[in-house]
């Protein structure tokens, strides 16, 4: 009997890392901000997965483009 394959420990299975990111990039997204970040830029979440919003603050209803993806959060800009 073979010893049991172990999953390496940088396999793609975190997210954001493109197996369960519920955002893509360049994509845009209705959102609701509902916190202010430690910069000041508002904070919303699509499906539990945090996005920064520049020049957005808590109570905007705003369509967002998602402009990065990192492990555990993204980045957008309101759209025009």
């Amino acid at each position: 009997m073979s010893p049991k394959k172990r999953t390496p420990r940088n396999a793609k299975s975190k997210r954001g890392r493109g197996v369960d990111c519920p955002v893509e990039l360049g994509k845009e997204y209705e959102v609701d901000i509902t916190e202010t970040g430690p910069h000041g830029e508002g904070i919303t979440r699509i499906k539990g997965f945090f996005i920064f919003v520049d020049n957005a603050k808590p109570g905007d209803h705003v369509r967002v483009k998602v402009t990065k993806i990192e492990a555990m959060s993204g980045e957008a800009e309101i759209a025009t």
